[in-house]
């Protein structure tokens, strides 16, 4: 029984459906950063959360380090947000969810993102 436990937890983890991509604009709609707007800066599938840029930021002490050139301190940095505790921004700053629609240009069919608040195009191709 421990055998078939083990083996388990030894299997790759299911990922994350995340509609969020690098370089979005996204609002925090939860948490102690509740309002802050900003850009993502990645997206962990694994986990579910995302890096934005100056949000949920942590102090941590760093030793100084002369080979590297790192000066010692109290360093900040951001720390990941989970991904349902954000949304997109569009382009005229309202937040909004996002959903797909496919879209044919020149006889080739594409799925692309859209805000489902204006229908806005999120995709820039």
């Amino acid at each position: 029984m421990a055998g078939r436990l083990a083996n388990r937890h030894n299997q790759p983890k299911e990922t994350v459906k995340i509609k969020i991509r690098k370089n979005d604009t996204v609002k925090v709609i939860a948490g102690r950063d509740k309002g802050k707007v900003g850009r993502v800066l990645e997206v962990n599938r694994e986990t579910g959360r995302v890096l934005v840029e100056g949000v949920m930021m942590s102090k941590k002490h760093v030793r100084p380090n002369p080979q590297r050139g790192v000066k010692g301190g109290i360093a900040e940095r951001e720390s990941t947000i989970h991904a349902s505790n954000v949304m997109i921004v569009t382009s005229d700053g309202k937040t909004s969810r996002i959903g797909s629609r496919v879209d044919t240009v020149g006889g080739k069919t594409r799925r692309v993102r859209i805000a489902t608040k204006t229908g806005e195009t999120l995709d820039k191709k």
